[in-house]
């Protein structure tokens, strides 16, 4: 989510996970103030929270995350994996998915 907000279908293809796994793990992501959602029609929007809206104990939760992760093989091969799915029309890869 560094890159901006995703569609949780998007979150679901990028991760190869079963949906009802995503979804879960983005809601506890969500009630710990580490990510923040939007509801528009029947997609979910997630995006990371903001330093101004979050919590400093998320803040640094995140900084951490950041700073652990960068530079990292997976992280690099995830970055190339969301260039696809971003390429994909939202609502051709939504289809797949029920939210």
């Amino acid at each position: 989510l560094e890159g901006g907000e995703l569609c949780l279908c998007q979150i679901i293809e990028l991760l190869g996970l079963a949906p009802s796994t995503v979804s879960k793990h983005m809601a506890v992501l969500h009630q710990a103030g580490l990510v923040e959602r939007r509801k528009e029609g029947k997609w979910h929007y997630y995006r990371l929270a903001s330093e101004d809206e979050a919590s400093p104990e998320a803040v640094s939760a995140l900084a951490w995350a950041k700073s652990a992760l960068h530079g990292q093989a997976v992280v690099q091969s995830d970055q190339q994996k969301l260039r696809n799915v971003r390429r994909k029309q939202l609502v051709e890869l939504c289809a797949c998915y029920r939210n």
